[in-house]
């Protein structure tokens, strides 16, 4: 299925191929893939085609993560705490999708609880990269980003609480969108940082993420986040036309001089990034070289951690093992939580509750999350007055192509650590931020990231859609090295 949504639709229209056909296609798909990289945590065999209608998406097979809530379809969140949970409800999100005639064909596996960023923590195991099986896929959104790359259809769901979406869309060689915060309700998202998690879409082109947004978009009763974004027309602000925007990029992350140690990928990268530069240049855009405090850059990563962590303890308080999930076979009840969370949660996942206990223990608090929130506020507010000035924010994603499986994980190089987390500012804000593909390196995909100011969402998408248009990575499948 390596077409377009509006491709496909006009397929569909015109009677040449039935969304059945696509039905068959997608779910033969699924369990080749489920078999070669391990994307999926349930493919839903019992899906069927549905009218086609004036609807783009009508009739065309989707998949959705699995920290989506979908009523009557198992929902774990890639946890074993959750492993047998089947909801009651669907997510906000979903259920337009549903309305406007999509197919869910499957859901997708993610970190544990989207708590992640390489797809090696889903209780199902690792996702493989479909460009190469001894990479990962990034996280949490591997299965979905792997499943989209590999053609199984042309989008699926995701969710961005740090990364999770733009990362896994850099290593797979697609694209992927974050909309402003609340712009896609969250009501059925299984929350982890909910100050920071936002749904997106994972795609192989701007226009179809742009579709399948306009169509998730809109205020929700259920979410008090979410505004009314009915002025916003994310498709039709495909112009291609960018002649006069301005966008900067940040010295301290671009600079090759920065990295003593550059290896031959982040040579490469780099390169590639300075190359897109001149694209944007030649379509009339202006692009220019910024600095910012190094201190406000090195604690990105840190905030991160304290605020998400904090919050997940919180929001995930809830998973006892008494009101869904399996129940230990103890008679006490306390017994019964320490079992469920003990043996049910993977190292990662404790690890990250412990930190959020941590830092919001009463003696702790002003020390550690109250000042990480001072932190983020000051980061905020430095990429907003930028936002006066520029369109948006152009930076490479992360020091190259996919890292391998075998690589440690736990170890975060000093030197590039700014490289590899600057994505986290889009959410610490709530910005719109979208990652598209912009070449490769050592054969494999690495991507470009565009980050705009809050609500500009239509600015964001048309200048990546101009300059996806100038360069020949739209539509691609990936290719298996050998």
């Amino acid at each position: 299925m390596d077409k377009s949504i509006k491709e496909l639709h006009e397929l569909l229209k015109s009677g040449q191929i039935t969304s059945e056909d696509l039905v068959k296609e997608s779910l033969k798909k699924s369990h080749e893939i489920e078999d070669k990289y391990n994307a999926f945590v349930t493919i839903c065999d019992d899906a069927t085609e549905k009218e086609v209608t004036d609807s783009l998406v009508s009739g065309i097979p989707f998949g959705v993560k699995d920290n989506y809530s979908t009523k009557d379809v198992l929902s774990t969140g890639s946890s074993n705490t959750l492993k047998n949970y089947v909801p009651f409800y669907t997510a906000t999100v979903v259920q337009k999708l549903f309305d406007a005639g999509a197919i869910m064909v499957n859901k997708t596996a993610l970190d544990e609880f989207g708590m992640g960023g390489t797809g090696t923590t889903c209780h199902t195991g690792p996702v493989l990269n479909p460009w190469d099986k001894t990479r990962m896929c990034a996280g949490s959104s591997a299965g979905s980003a792997c499943a989209v790359a590999a053609g199984v259809y042309p989008f699926a769901l995701g969710s961005d609480t740090g990364d999770s979406i733009r990362k896994p869309a850099a290593y797979c060689g697609i694209v992927g969108y974050k909309p402003t915060y609340g712009m896609l309700s969250r009501y059925g998202l299984f929350p982890f940082a909910s100050s920071l998690d936002h749904c997106g879409v994972l795609t192989r082109s701007v226009e179809d993420a742009a579709i399948v947004c306009d169509i998730m978009k809109g205020k929700d009763e259920c979410d008090m986040t979410s505004w009314d974004s009915s002025h916003i027309h994310l498709q039709e602000s495909l112009t291609g036309d960018i002649k006069g925007k301005k966008l900067f990029y940040i010295k301290e992350i671009c600079d090759l001089e920065n990295y003593p140690n550059a290896n031959e990928e982040l040579k490469a990268h780099l390169e590639n990034f300075n190359k897109t530069l001149d694209l944007l240049k030649e379509a009339g855009a202006i692009v220019e070289k910024i600095s910012i405090d190094q201190r406000l850059l090195n604690a990105i990563a840190s905030v991160y951690v304290v605020i998400s962590c904090a919050e997940a303890t919180s929001n995930m308080s809830n998973l006892t093992g008494i009101i869904f999930g399996p129940r230990s076979d103890k008679q006490d009840v306390f017994e019964m939580m320490k079992d469920h969370r003990t043996l049910g949660f993977s190292p990662l996942i404790k690890r990250r509750f412990i930190i959020g206990s941590y830092v919001l223990q009463k003696e702790n608090q002003e020390r550690y999350f109250r000042n990480a929130a001072r932190v983020r506020r000051l980061i905020v507010d430095k990429m907003k007055e930028l936002f006066k000035t520029y369109d948006a924010l152009i930076l490479p994603v992360s020091s190259g192509p996919a890292k391998k499986l075998d690589e440690d994980k736990d170890i975060i190089d000093k030197n590039t650590s700014v490289l590899e987390e600057h994505l986290q500012i889009g959410n610490f804000g709530g910005f719109p931020s979208i990652t598209i593909p912009n070449g490769f390196v050592n054969d494999l995909p690495v991507g470009v990231n565009l980050t705009g100011n809050c609500y500009d969402d239509e600015n964001v998408l048309n200048i990546a859609y101009t300059l996806e248009s100038m360069m020949p990575y739209k539509g691609q499948i990936a290719k298996e090295r050998e």
